[in-house]
């Protein structure tokens, strides 16, 4: 006999172990599988930036609300997950400044604090900055530690009854008309599980799971390039203000900061090319705002893959536009007990795994709402044991490295 539940929630990243958090605290049975460790997709190899929305206040208002919303929701649940570290958005002579003054105003408008200082306070601020530094805006960005985070979901899932496989590979997927009926999974499980209901949260592979059920969901994985390098005198996240490009931000750790990042289209997201030229790239840009970190010692560098949803792209037709996520209901694809949830940004992961336990909910006749504004997450109080939380779900990834795990 297969292993039953109501939920199969594949992916482990932060929306994948936010959705089996979410279900859980509803009491709803819901299984978990990630083919790796808990966030070893995506969301573990980000650059770590809690956005406040302000990046995209002036294209996108509402997803500038919607980053808005959930930073401060994080900063309520998130504890030792997020690190309060502030951001500028740094005007440099070359750029224009009517984007400064259109972002400026969208924030005020949209409701995200800003306050405008100019060149001398900012190199007061951030010693180092270029002497180049015409004005900055002050908003309320901060760092995210997404090991920390995906791990904490995932334990407060299993801690309500959810049951969360790592190393379990999805090897194929059995329909009965538009029902599925079983997924089978290899690795640690080695057996098929049949759920009344599976979410598709694997993200960037989003199309090659929807594939095994006989759907086409269309994914257009981007590749983006982050380098953390030997610096320890930088307090805010940096943003470069103008339209969004390469290398125009620079996150904060202790005794380093992360650069980032560029944004190339790739094939496969398990199979694609890296490019020397991106990563001197990213330092040059970055260092135009902070000097010192284009020439710093590299301590190690990672390349992140973008869950972009390919129909979005094609419409958006350009960087500067901001991504906003998209729950797809299969049952219009004619299979009735699935559907994928795709696009978005780790600082709104939560919305997503709200939007996606909802309708799972809605499905299952489930009547029960999201509390995960709410609850906060376990550990998070103790960086220590949160740590320990995430070597159990092997958890840990690049982005932060340097903070999370005995060697940090």
């Amino acid at each position: 006999m297969p292993h039953e539940t109501d939920v199969l929630v594949v992916g482990g990243g932060a929306t994948g172990a936010g959705i089996a958090r979410d279900l859980a605290l509803r009491g709803v049975d819901v299984t978990l599988v990630e083919r790796g460790g808990i966030g070893s997709g995506t969301s573990g190899r980000s650059h770590g930036l809690l956005h406040s929305g302000a990046r995209y206040a002036e294209a996108d208002r509402v997803g500038a609300e919607e980053c808005l919303e959930e930073n401060e929701i994080l900063r309520d649940i998130a504890g030792a997950c997020i690190r309060d570290t502030g951001g500028l958005f740094v005007q440099l002579a070359e750029d224009d400044p009517d984007y400064f003054e259109e972002k400026r105003a969208a924030c005020e408008e949209i409701g995200i604090p800003v306050e405008t200082i100019d060149g001398d306070e900012a190199r007061e601020r951030v010693p180092n900055l270029a002497d180049e530094t015409v004005r900055a805006m002050e908003v309320p960005d901060a760092v995210i530690y997404p090991s920390r985070l995906c791990a904490a979901n995932a334990a407060d899932a299993r801690d309500h009854g959810a049951t969360v496989h790592t190393h379990a590979p999805v090897e194929g997927i059995t329909r009965d008309g538009e029902t599925v009926t079983g997924v089978e999974v290899g690795g640690s499980v080695d057996d098929t599980i049949a759920a009344d209901y599976v979410i598709n949260a694997t993200g960037a592979w989003a199309g090659k799971l929807a594939e095994m059920a006989g759907l086409e969901v269309e994914m257009q994985p981007n590749r983006g390039v982050m380098i953390s390098v030997e610096y320890d005198d930088l307090g805010p996240v940096l943003n470069r203000c103008r339209d969004p490009d390469d290398g125009d931000i620079v996150v904060p750790h202790e005794g380093e900061v992360v650069l980032g990042t560029t944004s190339i289209d790739v094939d496969d997201p398990d199979d694609y090319e890296t490019d020397q030229a991106e990563k001197d790239r990213t330092r040059r840009e970055c260092g135009a705002m902070l000097p010192p970190v284009e020439d710093a010692a590299e301590i190690r560098t990672w390349w992140g893959i973008r869950p972009l949803f390919a129909p979005d792209e094609q419409a958006r037709g350009g960087r500067g536009i901001s991504r906003g996520f998209f729950l797809l209901d299969h049952e219009d694809d004619g299979v009735e007990n699935m559907a994928s949830i795709v696009g978005g940004k780790l600082t709104t992961y939560r919305q997503m795994a709200a939007a996606a336990a909802d309708l799972a909910c809605e499905r299952l006749g489930v009547d029960a709402e999201s509390t995960t504004a709410d609850e906060r997450l376990p550990h998070v109080d103790d960086p220590e044991r949160l740590d320990e939380v995430v070597a159990e779900f092997d958890g840990q990834g690049p982005t932060d490295e340097d903070v999370v795990g005995e060697d940090a």
